[in-house]
């Protein structure tokens, strides 16, 4: 049996990636069989391994998870046919077993089941100032701050400051 993994690319190519051996571990790591330099690829991620009759796809404890059509794989073994997609991390693979499929498409995603409509979003309100004791509040805030050697010094008899008080 011969089994070989198509990475599919964004721009609508793919590359292969024949599988040797009777066990790939995919991942990482230097000593991986096929490295994925990805941060968000595990160091070994997971594991294909082949038998005469069956390929099987077993995750290895990565952070990410590894899918097979969209499928998470979790703690167990599975059986990868021809025309499975298998994702890791932002990578999605087709598995080609002895040529087939022949026809290496990318993974059509399903269409939403109901059409929802998008919820307008609510305008925030105007929120109402506090009471009088917000100047207290502040003053409080401030208490512990030293502008004796302040740039600016405003006091009362300030004409800015008149101004303001007449508002």
């Amino acid at each position: 049996m011969n089994a070989t993994l198509v990475l599919l690319k964004k721009n609508g190519g793919y590359k292969t990636f024949p599988l040797a051996g009777n066990v790939t571990v995919i991942g990482r790591r230097d000593d991986c069989d096929l490295r994925i330099p990805l941060p968000t690829i595990s160091r070994r991620h997971c594991q294909l391994s082949l038998n005469n009759s069956a390929v099987e796809l077993r995750d290895l404890g990565s952070r990410g998870g590894t899918f097979v059509n969209d499928k998470k794989l979790e703690d167990q073994t599975t059986t990868v046919r021809a025309g499975d997609y298998i994702r890791i991390g932002p990578l999605t693979f087709v598995c080609q077993i002895d040529g087939k499929p022949e026809k290496i498409v990318p993974r059509k995603k399903e269409a939403p089941k109901a059409a929802a409509k998008p919820k307008p979003t609510p305008k925030p309100k105007p929120q109402k100032a506090p009471a009088d004791d917000s100047g207290s509040r502040l003053g409080e805030d401030l208490s512990d701050l030293d502008v004796s050697d302040s740039f600016i010094n405003l006091d009362e008899s300030d004409s800015d400051m008149e101004d303001l008080k007449k508002a």
